[in-house]
């Protein structure tokens, strides 16, 4: 059987350069060996407050950054997870053989709790990690690609899956999880220690993809480093790590090669360099990503023809699931 890759994006807020080196670039590297399904996570979205007709606009956007990335409908299957009811109906399966406890342990849960309460936050924020579950096992998934956030989720699918093929017989994959070793991880601009994001309540934070040259440069500028002058890496230098870490990963030079560079050399310098290569990188997407967008019905017809793809394999693995629990007549 041929490898297959699942993944997916919310439709939230403005996608930002960790999205596309930390998930973007590696989907295009794996979209080539193997089948790929590519899901805009809509459902996901609703779990925190949001603005229908925002979600709506950003769906169509989160689907033009796919395609603007290199995310290749005719060789991969790109869709909205909310047009496939299958995710919803596995997701109550799965939630019959979760634990509670399983579930309180998740960091992203205590995290994102309301006030750090558990009390005040919605059931599916709680149960986001079966729903995600749900996602992968549902197309027989056999690589998950993730950043260190999801990995817990990642490994909660694979208990599920080992869980029901024990109980019920052999049914599902159990998924792997593919860590990359750099670059999975961008971190925030403004805080090294935290990881880029589009929820930061700074914009400072992050490098969106539709950002200006200009506000592009001002971020770059504004970006804390660390106490020295040396344009180094180490592990007591958190903010140089992650621009090399940038800078690397859009350039495809090596860190030791960036650090010989800018060897005697100023922040400044260092930032200025770092500035013109994020500007070189977007401004090609830019215009291919405003370009997309301007078609929304060719985006919907993409889209709607994923969602048709996705519905034999989901079709399959949901009946081959309710008959071993013994559902249905």
């Amino acid at each position: 059987m041929k490898k297959r890759l699942f993944s997916g994006v919310q439709p939230t807020g403005r996608l930002h350069l960790g999205n596309y080196l930390g998930a973007l670039k590696q989907w295009l590297a794996m979209q080539k060996e193997m089948d790929s399904v590519f899901c805009i996570v809509d459902l996901h979205a609703i779990t925190a407050e949001y603005d229908p007709k925002e979600l709506k606009d950003n769906i169509y956007k989160t689907a033009a950054v796919y395609l603007a990335a290199g995310i290749d409908p005719e060789q991969s299957t790109i869709f909205v997870q909310s047009t496939r009811p299958e995710h919803s109906e596995l997701a109550w399966l799965l939630n019959c053989l979760t634990k509670i406890g399983e579930l309180s342990r998740m960091t992203q849960f205590k995290d994102k709790s309301q006030k750090g309460s558990t009390e005040n936050s919605g059931v599916g924020l709680f149960d986001y990690p079966v729903l995600m579950a749900a996602d992968i096992l549902l197309y027989n998934t056999t690589d998950v690609p993730v950043g260190e956030d999801q990995k817990q989720h990642v490994e909660l699918a694979r208990d599920l899956a080992i869980r029901f093929n024990k109980k019920y017989g052999e049914t599902f994959i159990v998924p792997e999880l593919v860590m990359k070793k750099t670059g999975a991880r961008i971190m925030g601009l403004d805080d090294p220690i935290k990881k880029m994001s589009k929820s930061a309540a700074s914009a400072l934070n992050y490098i969106a993809l539709d950002d200006s040259p200009e506000t592009i440069s001002n971020k770059i500028k504004k970006a804390v480093t660390d106490s020295g002058t040396e344009i180094i890496s180490g592990p007591d230098k958190p903010a140089i790590n992650n621009l090399l870490n940038i800078y690397s990963e859009i350039t495809g030079k090596e860190v030791t090669q960036i650090e010989a560079e800018y060897k005697g050399r100023s922040y400044s310098d260092f930032k200025e360099g770092l500035s013109n290569v994020i500007i070189e990188f977007i401004g090609p997407f830019q215009e291919k990503y405003n370009r997309i967008l301007s078609d929304r019905k060719k985006i919907k017809t993409i889209l709607d023809g994923g969602s048709r793809k996705a519905e034999a394999i989901a079709k399959e693995t949901l009946a081959k699931t309710k008959q071993k629990m013994g559902l249905g007549l």
